[in-house]
């Protein structure tokens, strides 16, 4: 890549994410900023609450973005790429509309978006994008100059995301008692959406059965499966599947289970289990909840030896992921020749959403797409 330290015409980057309390007193007003509008008395929000309690309240996630974010700035640094990092959450301090009066403050008038999610959703792209529009709604009605923001492409396909979760899967693998290493089986999670979530995520031409959410996930978990025979001769049979279902029971989402699925595996004799969450980007809550509480006492009582590989989170291949994000998206910008790094069948994804991308159920004004009202 020719001016291969040049993020021109780009002066930041915000990291985006979800946000999650940080004590015990923080929960409850934490899922009412999660859950706004959905009407849910405070009663319901500590009762769901309750596995953030048995953490102490605490939510791993923004321990986990402060680390990404010295990673990334460590990593610009190392390369000589000078690029400010911002941090910003939607659900949570620091809050995304404080975070961007920032950067308008400090004189940031072209501003790149990393969100903490890789793969096309309403909840894992869109819901984003309606979030920056907010804000910035919010900062014009202060009167002040509002930046010009772009979202970074899915990278769900970018080596330096599949490669540390190929690692994690191998080092699962070779944790697992030698007798049922070579039989077992790999479980590939990610967040179960409702299935008219999933069937309308990615670009209109794309919906259908699962749309681009499910073809995603299953390009990813071919691709470590692949790598994982390649490394150890083995060919491990493998399946994706989901995790951290909520809302109404009579709602649709996807399936099986995690827990089903460990049952299922179980029933059928197969010896152990590597649960591998490529849905995420760090061991949050729903990972140490979801899979290494709940999944993993659902093994015990089972008797089903299993091991949870890890996250990309802060890994320096990440991080240096990013940094090539950012720079092919500059490159395009300015008019530079560039080829863009992806793994896989799907290719490199769009660099901005087109309309009718995972649409929500009614309609809402959002940022850095082709529908976007702050171009």
């Amino acid at each position: 890549m020719s001016d291969a330290l040049d993020p021109t015409p780009y002066d930041a980057l915000l990291l985006l994410s979800f946000g999650g309390p940080e004590g015990p007193d923080d929960v409850v007003p934490f899922l009412e900023n999660v859950t706004r509008g959905r009407g849910i008395p405070k009663e319901r929000l500590k009762e769901v609450g309750q596995h953030y309690f048995l953490f102490g309240g605490v939510s791993p996630i923004n321990d986990q973005n402060r680390a990404l974010l010295d990673a990334l700035r460590k990593d610009f640094a190392g390369h000589g790429l000078d690029l400010p990092v911002y941090w910003g959450n939607r659900n949570w301090a620091p809050y995304l509309t404080d975070t961007l009066r920032e950067m308008v403050h400090d004189g940031r008038r072209r501003v790149l978006v990393l969100a903490t999610s890789a793969y096309a959703s309403y909840s894992g792209c869109r819901q984003y994008r309606e979030n920056l529009a907010d804000s910035l709604a919010a900062l014009a009605a202060e009167g002040l100059e509002l930046p010009r923001v772009d979202k970074l492409r899915h990278y769900f396909n970018h080596p330096g995301f599949v490669e540390p979760m190929t690692d994690g899967v191998l080092a699962s693998l070779d944790d697992l008692p030698e007798d049922v290493r070579a039989g077992a089986h790999i479980a590939f999670t990610t967040h179960s959406i409702p299935t008219a979530a999933a069937d309308t995520s990615g670009p209109a031409e794309e919906h259908g059965d699962g749309g681009a959410y499910v073809r995603e996930h299953l390009d990813v978990a071919r691709l470590i499966a692949e790598a994982v025979r390649e490394r150890t001769g083995v060919d491990h049979p493998w399946q994706l599947v989901y995790q951290s279902r909520s809302g109404a029971p009579h709602i649709p989402w996807l399936e099986p289970d995690i827990c089903d699925h460990l049952e299922e595996r179980h029933a059928a004799g197969v010896p152990a289990v590597v649960m591998a969450p490529i849905g995420f980007v760090s061991d949050h809550m729903e990972v140490l909840y979801d899979l290494d509480t709940e999944a993993a006492a659902k093994a015990a009582e089972l008797g089903l030896p299993v091991r949870r590989s890890a996250t990309v989170g802060a890994d320096p291949r990440f991080a240096a992921a990013v940094r090539d994000l950012v720079l092919e998206r500059a490159a395009r910008e300015s008019g530079r020749a560039v080829t863009p790094c992806a793994l896989g069948a799907l290719g490199a994804s769009h660099d901005l959403c087109p309309v009718g991308c995972c649409p929500a159920r009614t309609a809402r004004p959002a940022a850095a797409g082709a529908d976007s009202p702050y171009a």
